[in-house]
């Protein structure tokens, strides 16, 4: 047998293949394109179902492939055992309707023994079929010559997914020897069993049945041959390591981790454990990232987010008490780069999207998990030991602990966790996010009564934006009416409208309907349960009635400045894309006459340098005058030709793509230009950050932008005015005045200083003696109330058991501060009572700490008074 690197054994099985007339497609990405069925891609078959299952014929129906995947239904399992993994490796060949059984057979026992590729011994191997599968069988005893005896029949060899292709199935094992298993009184001791000894490394599923909707299995028209490797498996097995993670796909991660932490792999089963966790972890996370996912509270987000703070909670294990994960991207990257570059082309921000995640789970970990261990030591000494849903809910709430990382470090100290609960106080949480929604934005007449209405309503908006219709429908707080008069507020339905309804960003259209008797205004428009625009009428004059004949009138004006803001998002979110990175994607708009607003996802800052790259980038294409051409497709061909998806929007299978020359192609619905020049210009107005990993730009076309054009200029002009200068030097002319103004700063402040110095000698000689008090009550002349502060300062610095009180007045305001030094602290005097005391002698008040307090007052007649009341103040303390 070969030693080869796990590259070495992708790029093998791929050659062989390919010299037996395969095509070998590359990996797809991770994240599944219209499968809704899948989370991940988990599986060398899950990107080839089209095939599998005719939707789509393939130019050859022999393919292999190499595809990465994801599997998370056992990440509790990670690091524990010696082959569980969430990210792998599936190599495979299929055939759709070619070669079946024999062939299968004949190229995977070829492959793995031939000398010019595997060159595994012969008697290593052994199978197992399905115990009904007799032409399987009778291929492999008497084709390929495997004894009788290394041909074990397994009930659970048959692959089933539910409807569709299914059948049975022959796997191939590799006996490792006698140091991973002798005891031959072991019941499972044996191909197939559980045991470390006879390592499965080949599936082949021999597609040969229909599984009908009714559950009868009925023969396909065409077979198939779906096959699996392992790559992490079948290089420990040609590596000769004990595990997956002994082999060089895993070993330079972790020898990465070795560096930081400190600790070798090797050494005992809690720390290895901890390697394996991680390392495992980091390539998942990768190249997630890599492939479009980023962390979040849903869905794949939840899964990189759960893996991520699982990992650095092992982490601390080692020791790892700092954001570490980051750092083994480019090692990742380096590991996989001969087939998959795409971890290290999108390097930086992969390890940007990971950085962020381990800075906001260390902030919260340390609380977190103080809480989870008292919470866990009480469980323990409980009558039953169990974390309730509701603290597992607030420990995923507060500090971000995933359910699945409360229920590991519980189970570890043999306690449970209320899963039941837990997902009780989630349903509560989006049903009070409903609510909340429902107050602010939901349209409480979508009752039952609309759900009923299934008449037609065609919307003609993109051509036409009037036209005449009827009322189909009428209806007053969710209940069909069949009139209504001035000053009521309706909802309508028309046999056809060119009202665009709200969606995708794009504010609905306002307008009119009228007729000879009535005369109304369209103030919304939404999409009714049944996909109908339903418009939301005021009625100013007259009587509408239903089944009456209008004219349905588009605000011209409005809509037009929507479509220029509309189109410029596109143009907005390539630009975007070109500048920060294709990990750019829309998380949200606002599309209206009066602006424009486009929420994206990026971590981290965008420079100003960026910034005006974006905005120039769209500006050169609104110049460009570039023609704007909308069509219908399949979503599969959209798709094919690179058409984006835009947040928020449901597509059927026939969608509408907008495509703004070479430029920008996007599956959209809205309204738009048909020539970029008609937006004029764009000017972005603000960005920043809403949330992690979420940015907005706020943008205006056309005529706004001009108008805030000259909102600036007419502000530069003025500022230019009153610094006596012209627009061109105005920067000039500013810095040279504040540089004046900072001169003149620092001499005031020095003069300031002086004069308070100069009053010190005439201040002190105010004092008396109250007892063993020495008592100060001053009127000073100070600019503003640091300059009082400064002389209670300087005086306490003086004085020892000291009250000083100090007076000044500002255009006509009063201001005074009381200070009493820290030897006098317990002795009873406050200073913010005896500056209350001054000051409401004054009509003001005030306050503050026992040592030093300020306040107010409006009489400044009353001031030379009211300091001369402290001496007897300070006596009847």
């Amino acid at each position: 047998m070969k030693k080869l690197t796990a590259s070495e054994i992708r790029q093998l099985f791929l050659d062989y293949f390919k010299e037996h007339g395969h095509n070998v497609e590359p990996s797809a990405a991770l994240v599944p394109v219209d499968d809704p069925s899948l989370l991940w891609i988990n599986s060398g078959v899950a990107t080839l179902k089209k095939y599998f299952d005719g939707r789509v014929i393939p130019e050859n129906p022999r393919i292999a492939n190499a595809q990465k995947s994801i599997r998370t239904n056992d990440i509790e399992n990670v690091g524990y055992t010696a082959r569980h993994h969430t990210f792998f490796e599936m190599l495979g060949n299929f055939s759709i309707g070619d070669y079946f059984k024999e062939e299968a057979i004949i190229r995977a026992w070829d492959f793995l023994t031939n000398e010019q590729w595997i060159g595994f011994d012969p008697e290593l191997l052994s199978v197992t079929i399905h115990p009904e599968d007799e032409e399987a069988y009778t291929i492999w005893k008497n084709r390929i010559g495997i004894p009788v005896e290394r041909i074990i029949r397994l009930e659970g060899n048959f692959w089933d997914i539910g409807e569709g292709p299914s059948g049975p199935n022959s796997e191939i094992f590799y006996d490792r020897g006698p140091s991973y298993g002798d005891d031959f009184s072991d019941p499972e001791l044996y191909p197939g069993g559980e045991n470390d000894r006879y390592l499965e490394i080949w599936n082949l599923v021999f597609s040969e049945f229909n599984h009908n909707p009714d559950h009868t299995y009925t023969p396909l028209p065409k077979k198939n041959i779906d096959t699996g490797m392992g790559l992490e498996r079948m290089a420990s097995v040609i590596q000769d390591v004990p595990t997956n993670f002994d082999t060089d796909l895993f070993l330079p991660i972790i020898e990465a981790v070795e560096n930081v932490s400190g600790r070798k792999y090797g050494e005992t089963t809690e720390a290895d454990t901890a390697f394996k966790v991680i390392v495992d972890h980091i390539r998942t996370v990768a190249f997630a990232i890599g492939d479009g996912a980023l962390p979040s509270n849903e869905g794949r987000g939840y899964v990189l987010r759960r893996l991520l703070r699982r990992a650095v909670r092992f982490a601390k294990q080692l020791g790892i008490e700092k954001p570490f994960m980051y750092m083994l991207v480019p090692i990742v990257g380096d590991v996989m780069k001969d087939f998959y570059p795409e971890v290290n082309d999108k390097q930086a921000f992969i390890m940007k999207v990971v950085k962020n995640e381990e800075d906001r789970f260390h902030e919260t970990l340390h609380d977190g998990m103080a809480i989870l261990s008292t919470i866990i030591e009480k469980a323990k000494v409980s009558e039953v030991p169990l974390v309730s849903g509701s603290d597992a809910f607030k420990l995923y709430d507060t500090y971000g602990f995933p359910f699945e990382l409360t229920e590991e470090f519980a189970l570890e100290e043999n306690v449970a966790v209320d899963r039941i609960g837990f997902d009780e106080e989630m349903a509560a949480q989006r049903n009070r996010a409903r609510a909340a929604r429902v107050e602010t934005d939901s349209m409480h007449v979508q009752s039952g009564v609309l759900g009923e209405i299934h008449q037609p309503s065609e919307f003609i908006g993109y051509q036409q934006m009037q036209t005449d219709a009827s009322i189909v429908v009428l209806l007053k707080e969710g209940q069909l009416i069949s009139h209504a008069s001035e000053g009521e507020t309706v909802q309508v339905i028309l046999n056809q409208t060119p009202f665009y309804a709200e969606s995708g960003g794009q504010i609905a259209d306002k307008g009119t309907l009228t007729n000879e008797s009535f005369t109304a205004e369209i103030q919304d428009v939404q999409k009714a349960p049944n996909g109908q625009n339903l418009h939301t009428v005021y009625i100013n004059s007259g009587e509408m009635n239903e089944g009456a004949a209008v004219t349905a009138k588009v605000d011209h004006y409005s809509r037009s400045l929507t479509i220029k803001n509309h189109t410029a998002t596109h143009l907005l979110h390539r630009a975007l894309k070109d500048v920060l990175g294709e990990h750019v994607n829309q998380a949200g708009s606002y599309v209206g006459p009066d602006r424009l607003r486009f929420d994206f996802s990026h971590f981290g800052q965008v420079t100003k340098d960026e910034l005006e790259r974006i905005e120039y980038q769209v500006n050169e294409q609104i110049w460009a005058s570039t023609p704007v051409h909308t069509s219908l497709a399949p979503i599969a061909e959209a798709k094919e030709m690179g058409a984006m998806a835009l947040f928020g929007e449901k597509y059927g299978d026939i969608v509408r793509v907008v495509q703004v020359g070479d430029y920008s192609i996007e599956l959209c619905g809205g309204c738009h230009v048909g020539n970029t020049a008609e937006i004029n210009v764009f000017k972005i107005l603000s960005e920043g950050g809403i949330g992690a990993g979420t940015r907005r730009i706020e943008a205006f076309t056309g005529g706004q932008a001009f108008k805030s054009f000259k909102e600036d200029q007419h502000t530069i002009e003025q500022v230019a005015s009153v610094a006596k200068a012209t627009p061109k030097n105005v920067v000039t002319k500013v810095e040279s005045i504040l540089a004046d103004y900072k001169d003149l700063q620092r001499e005031n402040e020095s003069l300031a200083a002086k004069m308070g110095n100069s009053q010190l000698a005439d201040v002190m000689e105010t004092a008396r003696q109250v007892d063993d008090v020495t008592v100060i009550s001053a009127h000073v002349e100070v600019k503003d109330n640091n300059g009082l502060r400064q002389l209670i300062d300087e005086l306490k610095q003086k004085t020892a058991k000291g009250v000083i009180v100090l007076g000044t007045v500002t255009d006509g305001k009063v201001m005074l501060a009381a200070g009493v030094t820290n030897d006098l602290k317990d002795a009873g005097y406050h200073a913010g009572k005896i500056v209350s005391h001054v000051a409401s002698l004054c009509g003001g008040k005030g306050g503050g700490r026992p040592d030093m307090a300020m306040a107010g007052a409006k009489d400044a007649t009353k001031l030379d008074d009211a300091l001369q009341s402290v001496y007897d103040y300070v006596k009847s303390v």
